[in-house]
């Protein structure tokens, strides 16, 4: 951990001063090349990096002339930086139940800069955060982009918005004479158009609210229906006016068929989503984002870290239902994304949500695919991000083993590349 984090201060000096685009290019050479747009690995090939972009993908012997710095990865397998499009930065594992309600805005912060690099470090090169306290994970995001912390790229939401008394809306642990609600808290078409102004103001890129009750908020209902029609379709309204994409936390049916129907872009969770709602994804090209994998997490060790019995009541009732209709999806052919749920789990294991993808229905190539291809085209960001493509930003991870042999090669990452910046690189050491 110690040369980890010597690697990473390095890098980020680098980017604090400006010299990493006076520095010479660099050449990945002798690793196997996992291609995820054609669905295949390339072996012989190198990818060459300068000014933080993909320059050349191909041939040794054909690499252009220039000052070029080489990096042996010999047997190990390139692929693109991950992507999570569900994680919650500024939250911690074992914060859970009444322990979350002793959690301040300034320490959730200082844990969100902990876990951005564990996240990157990880393989995690650009993640969606949706939802955190104060605008915490846009402060994040700045520090991040402007070079003072390290971290993944992030596509940060800014505050969720919910209802009165529902999840993302209140702390619904607090009697009345303790009322607390958080900011995102919106009741009614005008006031949901509100938060998703203010969201914006402050610096969201993607706008999240919560379409029926959670797992893990005492006092709501998973089957539950948190906003009406009306006001789902004033969210996404306002969004799309202001150019923002929506994500929508839904478990029960009938809140993701009312979202579905109001138009979000990804349906979170998805728990219970019927064949019918699969239908409607599938028609709009909705991306479903379903964290298969948590529910191991909160079942084995949930307790410990405070999650209260009411919610791992609900949680063995939805866990293997929402595996069941993840395995619907794909057979169906939804767009599928990798999101995780980091925060509620660990941070720097999302990647145990893999092999669950593989043993729900996905090739160890489809799974992956989710964590790139499909986020980056999710993210708005398919120009950037998600393949080793010529001119896309040189976010490239690597692993000594094969991970279209054993995905769980994934959970141990080699090397990290983030715009060009080594991060870490323990392949050949």
């Amino acid at each position: 951990m110690i040369f980890r984090r010597l690697l990473a201060a390095t890098a980020a000096a680098i980017l604090v001063t400006g010299a990493a685009s006076a520095e010479p290019g660099t050449v990945l050479k002798g690793a196997h090349i996992i291609d995820v747009i054609d669905g295949k690995k390339v072996r012989g090939h190198v990818v060459a990096i300068k000014d933080g972009k993909i320059a050349y993908v191909g041939p040794e012997r054909r690499l252009p002339d220039g000052d070029w710095t080489q990096v042996d990865l010999d047997g190990a397998t390139l692929m693109p930086g991950l992507s999570d499009s569900h994680v919650h930065l500024t939250s911690g594992a074992n914060v859970h139940g009444f322990r979350r309600l002793t959690r301040s805005t300034s320490r959730a912060a200082i844990s969100g800069v902990v876990n951005a690099e564990i996240t990157l470090l990880a393989g995690f090169t650009t993640v969606r955060n949706l939802g955190a306290p104060g605008f915490t994970d846009i402060d994040l995001m700045k520090a991040i982009d402007e070079g003072e912390i390290i971290g993944p790229r992030i596509i940060g939401a800014g505050q969720s918005i919910g209802i009165t008394g529902g999840h993302c809306g209140d702390a619904t642990l607090l009697p009345y004479e303790a009322q607390r609600k958080t900011g995102g808290r919106a009741d009614g078409p005008w006031e949901v158009r509100q938060k998703v102004r203010e969201n914006k103001k402050y610096g969201a890129r993607v706008i999240k609210f919560c379409g029926t009750g959670g797992v893990l908020s005492p006092n709501t209902s998973i089957n539950a229906q948190q906003y009406s029609l009306e006001e789902m379709k004033a969210i996404v309204d306002e969004a799309r006016l202001l150019d923002l994409k929506v994500a929508v936390h839904a478990h029960g049916p009938r809140g993701i068929q009312s979202a579905l129907e109001a138009g979000v872009d990804s349906v979170e969770h998805a728990s219970m989503i019927t064949d019918e709602g699969i239908a409607l994804a599938i028609e709009q090209g909705t991306y479903l984002s379903m964290d298969i994998y948590v529910s191991d997490y909160i079942l084995s060790e949930g307790e410990a870290a405070g999650i209260l019995e009411e919610s791992l009541a609900k949680e063995r009732m939805v866990g293997r239902l929402q595996r069941e209709r993840f395995q619907a999806a794909v057979e169906a052919g939804v767009n599928m994304a990798f999101g995780s749920d980091a925060g509620v789990y660990p941070h720097g294991t999302n990647a145990r949500q893999f092999p669950k993808m593989v043993e729900w229905g996905m090739s160890p190539m489809q799974a992956i695919q989710t964590a790139t291809l499909s986020n980056a085209t999710l993210f708005g960001l398919e120009d950037e991000i998600g393949s080793i493509t010529v001119g896309k930003s040189a976010d490239i991870i690597a692993v000594e083993g094969d991970p279209l042999t054993d995905i769980k090669e994934l959970q141990d990452v080699d090397f990290v590349m983030k715009e060009g910046v080594v991060y870490l690189n323990e392949i050949n050491q």
